[in-house]
Formats: C-alpha cells, structure tokens, sequence
C-alpha cells in the first residue's frame, strides 16, 4: 500500500511539474529567441519523456499486482519459509538455495507465466531486482499470449 501511496505522490508531483514547466516553455517559445524557443521545445519534450516513463512504471505495477494475486487465489506461490535477518530482508544464501528449483521449471517444456512469475519472487527474495522486473516482464508476456 505504501508504495502505491508513493507512486500517487510522485505523479501528483509531476503533473504539478509539468503544469509549471509546460508554463515556462510557452514563454520562452513565445520570445522568438532562437536559444529560448529551444530551451522552451526541450521543456516540452523532457517532460513527455518522463509522462511516458511514469505510464510505463504505473503499467508494469499494475500488471504484476494483478498477476501476484491471481497466483496467490490458486494457491500456487511458493511456499518455502526462508529465514529473514534481523533486518527483516530475506537470508540471500537461503534463497539461492530454492534458486535452482525455480530456474529449472522456466527451462523446462511447458513453463507459463505462473513459473515466470515465480522465479520473479525468488530473484526478489535474492536481491537480485534487475532479473526480478526481466522475470515478471516475462511473465506477464506469457500470460497475454497464453
């Protein structure tokens, strides 16, 4: 919850960015100067970078959410207890030991998004962020085309 709170703050705050930028940029086309027409285009443009950037996060967020709790009303999450430090983050030895397991049912004829999905979980649960997103992106691909 706390991180869809933070994604909410974090796209108010650039709509409210955008609203003053997109004023700037007015003015500075509306000179004529050629540097200050420029500046007011790359004022225009850097934001649309970032809308698209958000939209594609927000996707993503979505997508997976939806993918996690359908898993989880089948009952197919994984069902491992790893041990979890004092700091409440997940013991990376423990989930590099379930790893194998995991990789194993993706390689194996027949995987569909629920494996993918999986392997996302316990990528996650190893730090291991980059292959985690590159997993549940996989994974929501295979269930569109499944």
């Amino acid at each position: 919850m706390r991180a869809k709170v933070g994604a909410g703050v974090l796209a108010v705050l650039l709509l409210v960015y955008l609203v003053v930028a997109g004023q700037r940029a007015v003015m500075l086309i509306a000179t004529g100067e050629p540097v200050a027409v420029a500046m007011g285009v790359a004022l225009l443009v850097l934001p649309l970078v970032g809308v698209w950037a958000l939209v594609r996060e927000w996707r993503f967020g979505v997508q997976a959410e939806r993918l996690g709790v359908r898993l989880e009303r089948e009952g197919a999450l994984p069902e491992e207890e790893l041990p979890v430090r004092a700091s409440g983050r997940v013991d990376r030895d423990a989930a590099d030991g379930v790893f194998p397991r995991y990789r194993a049912a993706v390689d194996a004829p027949g995987a569909d998004w629920r494996d993918w999905f999986r392997l996302a979980l316990v990528y996650d649960a190893a730090g291991d962020r980059r292959r985690a997103r590159a997993a549940v992106r996989r994974a929501i691909a295979e269930e569109r085309s499944g």
